[in-house]
């Protein structure tokens, strides 16, 4: 099964909007549940998608849950390049 058809719906505004959102969710909410973030971060995409394009459609929602998804991959990767294995 071939995924290639997934990187033509990453949407690099909503991206960063999702690692901002991610990150003051992480920081700022001490009380937070970590496992809640890629939710809210996977339906803020879907969002911020629609509203960006101005409709609601089924490969808008898909595309902005998964860039908002990858988002959370992306900001746990370079957390792990900066520190290099180092535990909180």
């Amino acid at each position: 099964m071939d995924l290639n058809f997934l990187t033509q719906m990453y949407m690099p505004i909503i991206m960063a909007l999702c690692l901002v959102v991610g990150y003051i969710l992480k920081h700022w909410i001490k009380d937070l549940d970590n496992k809640i973030i890629p939710t809210a971060l996977a339906l803020l995409g879907a969002a911020a998608a629609c509203i960006s394009a101005r409709g609601i459609s089924l490969e808008l929602i898909v595309g902005g849950m998964i860039t908002g998804l990858a988002s959370t991959g992306l900001h746990q990767a370079f957390k792990q390049l900066i520190e290099g294995g180092k535990h909180e």
